[in-house]
């Protein structure tokens, strides 16, 4: 029998508009790294779940940005759930499950300490599940979290009106504002999608923005205008909050995903109304504000744990092989909450 084979995937190429799975990545096979590879301080992890993102489309740009672009020939980027093979680390042991923003889109993978967190039983509510460290319990929860703190800051009364509102981050952010007590209206791309935030997840309404009639029940469902804008989508949508934006009303500007496939990007037409308004229009990055990351996952991991949010996963199995296709379904809406690509099961043992 031969040395085993880790497969990884890579950046072949920038796309220009889509990414086109076989052309904009390529699968890699190479021998497999094993305790032999580890040096002091150093754990050999399988990854369990691979974090599928919005923001991974614009990791692949050549731009500046929050991060350095991902180079070619170079490991595709992403947060994973994985386990602990082999350690040579006073920090994990072998079985651990650690959380890791350094392994990316790789089947085994060598990290040092430092580069992941070992997850422990006392940071999960007594309903959390393993999985809940890649949505309401990890990145996209801490950014709902720390966006509304810092720049929605909704007060009871006030109506906010969340984009992307049945992804990941949108779902949370609703939920968040509706507990401190706003009118919350999300959009969503589908009937079932609406019927999910306003039967589950309790929205006070819930608008598909592929409706005809969706501008009109945009501005029925904002009679006295929006206070906190939450744009995941950019777009058409955040033109229409912008004509419908409350004077001082809070923009939160999280992503553009109607965009970062476009090879023209569509800018608002109604922006002049952020001087007429006095809108506060504001981008942020969760990665600036880690200050804020034990009192975040304190306060939602109790809401969690009280039933206050609720949050549902869309798991693709199928491992790494089908990772470029889940990603392109991604921006075709396929998800409702987190998506994750299923490497390998944690109930299914580890193996070297």
């Amino acid at each position: 029998m031969g040395a085993r084979q880790n497969l990884t995937i890579q950046l072949a190429e920038r796309p220009r508009g889509d990414i086109i799975p076989g052309q904009t990545f390529r699968q890699v096979r190479l021998t497999a790294p094993t305790v032999n590879s580890l040096s002091e301080g150093q754990v050999l992890v399988e990854v369990l779940y691979l974090s599928l993102d919005p923001a991974m489309r614009s990791w692949i740009n050549d731009v500046r940005s929050y991060l350095p672009p991902v180079a070619i020939g170079e490991t595709m980027r992403g947060t994973v759930i994985a386990r602990v093979l082999e350690s040579r680390s006073h920090s994990a042991v072998a079985g651990d499950l650690i959380t890791s923003f350094n392994a990316g889109w790789t089947e085994l993978a060598v990290l040092s300490d430092g580069q992941f967190d070992v997850v422990s039983s006392s940071s999960m509510p007594a309903n959390g599940k393993l999985t809940d460290l890649m949505g309401v319990l990890g990145i996209t929860g801490l950014t709902a979290w720390i966006g509304l703190k810092h720049i929605g800051q909704p007060k009871p009364g006030e109506t906010v009106v969340v984009s992307g509102a049945a992804g990941a981050t949108g779902s949370v952010v609703g939920q968040l504002a509706k507990i401190r007590g706003a009118r919350v209206v999300g959009i969503a791309g589908s009937d079932e999608k609406v019927r999910w935030l306003t039967e589950e997840l309790k929205f006070d309404v819930g608008l598909n923005y592929k409706s005809s009639d969706f501008r009109e029940k945009f501005e029925n469902a904002t009679p006295d205008y929006i206070n906190v804008f939450w744009d995941n989508v950019g777009g058409e949508q955040l033109d229409v909050a912008l004509g419908r934006a409350a004077k001082n009303s809070r923009f939160v500007m999280c992503g553009g995903i109607s965009q970062y496939n476009a090879a023209l990007h569509e800018g608002p037409r109604n922006i002049t109304n952020v001087v007429y308004q006095r809108v506060r229009m504001q981008g942020f990055v969760v990665f600036d504000h880690i200050e804020d990351y034990p009192a975040a996952r304190a306060e939602l991991a109790h809401w969690l744990g009280e039933g206050k949010i609720k949050r549902k996963e869309t798991i693709i199995k199928g491992g790494l092989r089908v990772a470029e296709q889940t990603l392109v379904g991604l921006f075709r809406g396929t998800n409702t909450g987190k998506l994750l690509l299923e490497q390998k099961s944690p109930s299914d043992p580890g193996t070297t």
